[in-house]
């Protein structure tokens, strides 16, 4: 179904970088919401389109014989951008799905304590209450601040939330209501040293920052590559450190479950097949890597630069039209920037039937042809704005947003 977009003039939008060639992003849209679920390059599209004819030519031999080489293929390519070992990595269709397997293979109960934040994503949040509320062990949910000063506000936050009862600890690298880099090595390195168990929540790291998932010190890493890699929807990743591996098992065991394989662990064997499903998106992920890291000279690193410095200064201009304050250093950005703007944010975790979460982002879209996410978060349901910053993007994108924003707000 095609929304009916009333109120702007479609032709005198502000234009996108040259590099949006790459994507079918509409021409009548300004889209600033990358960070929610991504959008893949028509290369990377193409390359997955193939990966599908190879498996509808000879599905028994694509599912018996070719998924387990592509799927090397895959973790190779991934382990390459995060810094992780390919016989570490569970292949997956996204995150909220791997921290779930997490959760189901952690022995938790009565008198145990599990820490998160108010800053962690819903559905993960979702997850282990879910998991609590069967298994009769506790949450814990810390406060950090939102505006910060500084990320040891944080790191205080976070670790001051610590009792003898925790077990473990959900922390992401980047947040994805408030869009803040953690100082999430600092907070592993302290939970490691206290006992505790940390899983890491990556869905938007790989893509706009470096990441080193080894030399992290975590239990468990899970990432998203349909976000900031730009991979097709439905692919991510879980790292197992090797010490939990033993009898680490997938929500779902396909037919194979039983079978023993001498030249492969049994990790690899039980989440290479989970059943008969597309497994196009994360076997599409290598062509996804090559294709955004080839848009830059500098490949990922300038990829990454690039979107940060856009994301910075998109920042800037909204601050200065609209009157007011960054919530956070530059320290604790990268490719994407939430502001707290004027007005009370809803809070409603999800979609009402044909609309956006606050009415603010209907209208956006509606009558100025602007994708953006408006939401509450935090103490009081504060309303934010969060812009992302990706290839295809430019400033004068965020100047129409700024100019649209004020007019919206000056209403009342």
């Amino acid at each position: 179904m095609t929304m009916v977009h009333t109120g702007y003039d479609r032709t005198n939008l502000p234009r996108p970088s040259e590099l949006a060639r790459h994507w079918r992003l509409k021409p009548d849209l300004v889209f600033l919401n990358h960070g929610s679920y991504g959008a893949c390059p028509n290369e990377v599209l193409a390359a997955q389109q193939a990966c599908r004819n190879l498996m509808e030519e000879e599905p028994a031999r694509f599912f018996l014989i070719e998924l387990e080489r592509l799927s090397d293929r895959s973790r190779e390519a991934i382990g390459g951008l995060i810094g992780a070992e390919p016989s570490n990595l569970a292949l997956l269709p996204n995150t909220t799905t791997a921290i779930a397997t997490v959760i189901a293979n952690l022995d938790l109960g009565p008198g145990d304590e599990v820490l998160v934040n108010d800053q962690e994503y819903v559905s993960c949040l979702n997850e282990w209450n879910r998991a609590a509320s069967r298994r009769g062990f506790a949450m814990r949910c810390a406060e950090p601040p939102f505006p910060v000063e500084r990320e040891d506000d944080i790191y205080d936050a976070v670790i001051g939330g610590i009792t003898h009862q925790t077990r473990v600890c959900l922390i992401s690298e980047i947040t994805s209501p408030t869009a803040l880099v953690l100082p999430t090595r600092r907070i592993v390195d302290e939970c490691r040293r206290r006992g505790i168990v940390t899983i890491v929540d990556g869905a938007h790291a790989p893509g706009q920052i470096p990441v080193g998932v080894e030399s992290m010190g975590c239990d468990f890493y899970a990432a998203n590559m349909h976000k900031w890699v730009c991979a097709p929807k439905g692919s991510a990743v879980l790292w197992v450190h090797p010490k939990h591996q033993e009898g680490f098992e997938p929500l779902t065991l396909s037919s194979r479950a039983g079978a023993t394989r001498e030249d492969r662990s049994r990790f690899l064997s039980l989440f290479d097949y989970l059943g008969t499903t597309d497994y196009s998106p994360v076997l599409s992920v290598p062509d996804a890597i090559r294709a955004v890291g080839s848009m830059a000279p500098g490949g990922w690193e300038e990829v990454r630069e690039r979107n940060r410095r856009l994301a910075l200064e998109g920042r800037r201009i909204l601050c200065e039209r609209l009157g007011i304050e960054p919530p956070a250093p530059e320290s604790m950005i990268a490719s994407m920037a939430s502001l707290i703007i004027p007005g009370s944010g809803d809070t409603y975790s999800g979609v009402r039937a044909g609309r956006y979460e606050d009415d603010l982002q209907n209208t956006l879209v509606n009558e100025y042809g602007i994708q953006v996410p408006v939401w509450g978060t935090g103490p009081g349901g504060k309303r934010v704005v969060r812009i992302s910053a990706q290839l295809y993007n430019s400033a004068e994108q965020f100047a129409y947003l700024a100019e649209a924003l004020a007019a919206e707000i000056a209403k009342g």
